[in-house]
């Protein structure tokens, strides 16, 4: 105690010194300031309309999954609330911790686990492969669908490549450092998760990894011919499996005939159309007692229609759009390239599916199974989109938390798409507030 009293005497006579010396004041007040008062800037610093938006989509999410569980539960569980409090509150309380830990950690101390990250997934992914349940056909999870590889292989796609295309800047155009690497990891990754089969997983791991290779620089026409070679794998894949040869069938036919959709659509449209504009209200849903499958997961979004409405629906649409916004926006201030991709990769990630979802269940598509981002039950699902968005907010933090004159320097790579020079573009120290030096 007397020790303690000692040091914050000290302090004060400190303070006091520098307030006669406005020059040195704002570095001063950074070294003195205690690690006790740093600690307290976790809450002032945190992205309030990134975590306002994730919070209310989990709202709405632990509500329609009560909505379209409590009749299950009640007959399984004897209790309407026994499967909402067991398992969806469960796995929301456990993801918001790991959100909050994320978030309090610098998102650069994980860089050095990106490797490891990846060895893991592809382990998992063959595990599942060998040792996995089956379940529809498919053998995708372990220990009754609570842990699915495919989900973390999405998140560990994006989180590999904000490492390692953050750290190759000059090498990202090359077609031996760049290109062939990119194409290696991502095939491996996308044919890994095509034999269990999941083709709405390895669409999305594709798509996701090709918006981050692209805004971190890559050559236009290796995108170019990232795009073909992946649609022309993609008709090979879906000419071998005669289940997505009748989706995409259907599909089609139904473009023609609206009574030739496939079931699942339909019974997602009859919600839509019951919901009207204001819907039928919270729980009155009757397309959840065993018209729509998977109503808590892939076809949240029709009940969400039908019991809430288009108004409920264009609710959580723009909500996921003011997440969009504020993940682009933390990108664009994050200190370093490794941050600004990360925020890229998991805003696209999320937005992905969430579109995925939507255009599923409004027949804009064919029929895929993708749960809707904060919404939909799940557990691995719903834990890594939270460490993703922990991740971002890490970011955000870092961004804006206040350093020393003598430290202060911008590290984003502001990316420069111009015909003469696609590199990536890094202010260097000593340049004006307003001066953009080319990267190295």
């Amino acid at each position: 105690m007397a020790d303690s009293a000692m040091q914050d005497s000290r302090q004060r006579r400190i303070r006091r010194r520098l307030r006669r010396s406005p020059g040195i004041r704002a570095i001063a007040e950074e070294v003195v300031r205690p690690a006790a008062l740093r600690r307290r800037q976790y809450l002032p610093t945190l992205d309030k309309p990134m975590l306002a938006a994730v919070i209310l989509l989990l709202i709405i999410g632990s509500l329609m999954v009560f909505s379209s569980t409590f009749d299950w539960s009640n007959q399984t569980y004897g209790n309407a609330l026994g499967f909402f409090l067991e398992e969806h509150l469960r796995n929301v309380i456990l993801a918001t911790i790991a959100l909050a830990l994320c978030a309090a950690i610098d998102y650069r101390f994980w860089k050095r686990f990106a490797v490891w990250l990846l060895l893991i997934t592809i382990i998992a992914l063959v595990a599942v492969r060998l040792f996995g349940e089956d379940k529809f056909g498919a053998r995708r999870s372990f220990t009754a669908g609570r842990l699915q590889p495919g989900e973390l292989a999405e998140f560990t796609i994006v989180f590999y490549l904000a490492a390692w295309l953050g750290s190759n800047n000059a090498r990202i155009r090359s077609v031996f450092f760049g290109l062939l690497p990119f194409m290696a990891v991502v095939g491996a990754i996308a044919f890994l998760i095509i034999l269990q089969p999941d083709l709405s997983s390895a669409a999305i791991v594709v798509l996701t990894a090709c918006v981050m290779f692209f805004v971190a620089g890559a050559n236009i026409f290796h995108m170019g011919a990232v795009g073909g070679i992946a649609g022309f794998i993609g008709l090979i894949v879906i000419q071998s499996w005669p289940y997505a040869q009748r989706r995409i069938a259907t599909f089609f036919a139904g473009l023609s005939d609206v009574t030739l959709i496939e079931y699942h659509t339909q019974q997602a449209i009859t919600a839509f159309l019951r919901g009207g504009w204001i819907g039928v209200g919270l729980g009155q849903s009757e397309q959840k007692f065993g018209a729509l499958p998977a109503p808590h997961t892939d076809s949240i979004f029709a009940i969400i229609g039908e019991e809430l409405g288009v108004m409920g629906a264009a609710v959580v649409v723009a909500l996921y759009i003011a997440f969009a916004i504020r993940g682009f926006q933390t990108a664009r201030r994050a200190r370093d390239s490794f941050g600004a991709l990360l925020c890229v990769g998991f805003t696209s990630w999320v937005i992905i599916q969430a579109l995925l979802n939507i255009a599923v269940m409004t027949g804009a598509i064919p029929s895929t199974g993708v749960p809707l981002p904060f919404i939909s039950f799940g557990g691995s699902s719903l834990m890594v989109v939270m460490i993703g968005v922990g991740l971002m907010l890490s970011v955000h933090r870092v961004a804006t938390q206040r350093k020393p004159n003598t430290e202060r320097r911008s590290d984003i790579a502001n990316f420069d798409r111009s015909r003469r020079n696609r590199r990536a573009r890094i202010p260097r120290a000593g340049d004006g507030p307003g001066a953009i030096a080319p990267g190295p």
